[in-house]
């Protein structure tokens, strides 16, 4: 076969697992392995790999149509010190900064097409970065670390970039390397908009650190996303904060206590257009009944985690706010009642689509409400919910003709019973997940399988699969999920 063809099957193969077996045929097949695949992952280590001699370059120039790349190095040199048995040395600030510059310089010389890259490593510093913005103009998608103070002057290079994932590395500045950084916020670039869609952001630290100019810019924005997050800025940079708002469709808030409130305030005021709300660990009573009431959107999607002072009457309030919700996640909302959760779902539209109720407080009677309320639910997540028991499961299940994806992990109240009930009520099942079920045994797992006829995953301990379960799983294209 001419190359052509070959390179054609093996961008059909399931890479990276078929990728050793092709590359060991020939070296013509390694070749042509390589230089069809256009998504690679790589983890590399001060020890096996040096990208200062560009020996990383050399082996990228391997893929010429690579479009994705995600390199993860190591922070451990086996060089010194003895941990049973085991020699290393913690590398320092400087070798881990340096070698994240290098790889990324090996990056912008080597892969010209590549529109998607994830590194992660420690931070890179201004010139690999301007680099990489001059000789990758057609990125979309980056996921970097940058360390204080923050430097934005490069993005404004990057004309295709959509989606954008910056953590900010606590370490301090390492002398030398960030000099032109203050300088890079006030060149002629006031008025250069950015075209971000997507912006992720982690560890951003209370201070201002260039973030008002990044703010200032990103007018464009449907998706927000902050990670551990103790500030956005300083004071000034609240007003361009603000300005990033008012397109937004999605927002995600994981372990932001200190600016939670403040930005749940300004959504509820600014925000007319989002659709998604993600708050984890965190949240004050405060900020939620501000966003709930006040807000002017028309909320389709809500997940909650460990939310604090979460109450019922919030839930009482969201039933009648957003009547157009269309998911709703609950996930160890302690203060939440029983009797909050039912009078919530008989409030509720009948529209829900996907409702999960994660380590909750299930009263008696309340999986019943469920049923009788939402007719029209596919997916149903009621796991670590160590009450939930056979008969009042089995009940509910005959009213969820529709669902698609169930989720009872964790449940250990459950038993076999539950599980022929799945497959009997359930008759549009394609996804389950009876991980972490004790009572449950390989003889109803079996049972499931050979009956479930719209079964494409399942998620379930190895020792619970025999051999017919994994032959019929075999044969009816089953996902099997051992993790």
């Amino acid at each position: 076969m001419c190359d052509e063809v070959l390179e054609e099957v093996f961008r059909r193969l399931p890479f990276p697992s078929s990728a050793a077996d092709v590359s060991l045929v020939s070296k013509r097949w390694l070749r042509l392995c390589r230089s069809s695949m256009s998504d690679v992952s790589l983890r590399l280590s001060v020890d096996n790999c040096t990208p200062r001699s560009r020996s990383l370059s050399s082996f990228l120039s391997h893929f010429p149509h690579l479009s994705f790349l995600k390199i993860t190095t190591a922070t451990l040199r086996n060089d010194g010190g003895d941990i049973l048995g085991f020699r290393y040395r913690i590398l320092s600030p400087d070798d881990i900064s340096t070698f994240a510059d290098e790889i990324l310089l090996s990056i912008a010389w080597s892969c010209p097409k590549l529109t998607g890259l994830r590194l992660q490593s420690g931070p890179v510093s201004l010139f690999p970065l301007l680099s990489l913005s001059a000789s990758c103009p057609h990125l979309t998608s980056l996921d970097i670390t940058l360390s204080i103070p923050v430097s934005f002057q490069w993005l404004v290079f990057l004309h295709s970039l959509r989606k954008l994932a910056l953590s900010i590395c606590p370490m301090a500045p390492i002398p030398g390397k960030f000099k032109l950084v203050d300088a890079a916020s006030k060149g002629n670039f006031h008025d250069t908009g950015l075209k971000l869609e997507t912006l992720s952001l982690s560890h951003i630290p209370h201070g201002d650190y260039g973030f008002d100019w990044l703010w200032k810019r990103c007018k464009n924005l449907k998706k927000l996303q902050l990670c551990d997050c103790q500030g956005i800025g300083n004071d000034m940079s609240v007003s361009s904060f603000v300005n990033c708002l008012k397109g937004l469709q999605e927002v995600e808030l994981t372990t932001c206590r200190p600016i939670v409130d403040e930005i749940l305030s300004q959504l509820g005021e600014n925000c007319a257009s989002l659709s998604s709300l993600l708050l984890h660990n965190g949240g004050g009573r405060e900020g939620l009944h501000h966003i709930i009431t006040q807000s002017r959107f028309n909320l389709q999607k809500l997940d909650l985690c460990l939310p604090r002072n979460l109450r019922d009457n919030h839930l009482l309030a969201v039933a009648e706010k957003f009547r157009g919700l269309l998911s709703l996640r609950l996930d160890n909302c302690f203060f939440v009642t029983g009797e909050g959760l039912n009078t919530m779902a008989l409030a509720m539209s009948d529209k829900l689509e996907e409702l999960a109720l994660i380590d909750c407080n299930m009263k008696p009677g309340l999986l019943i409400t469920l049923g009788q309320s939402f007719r029209n639910l596919r997916n149903l997540d009621l796991s670590y919910n160590v009450k939930l028991a056979d008969e009042e499961f089995i009940l509910m299940l005959e009213f969820f003709d529709c669902l698609r994806e169930l989720k009872v992990r964790g449940s250990r109240g459950l038993t076999n019973a539950s599980v022929v009930s799945m497959f009997k009520s359930c008759k549009q099942l394609e996804s389950v997940d009876i991980m972490n079920c004790p009572r449950i045994e390989a003889k109803a797992v079996e049972l499931f399988v050979l009956n479930c006829l719209r079964l494409r995953q399942i998620h379930v301990e190895e020792n619970k699969l025999s051999d017919v379960s994994r032959s019929w799983a075999s044969k009816k294209f089953i996902e099997v999920i051992v993790d």
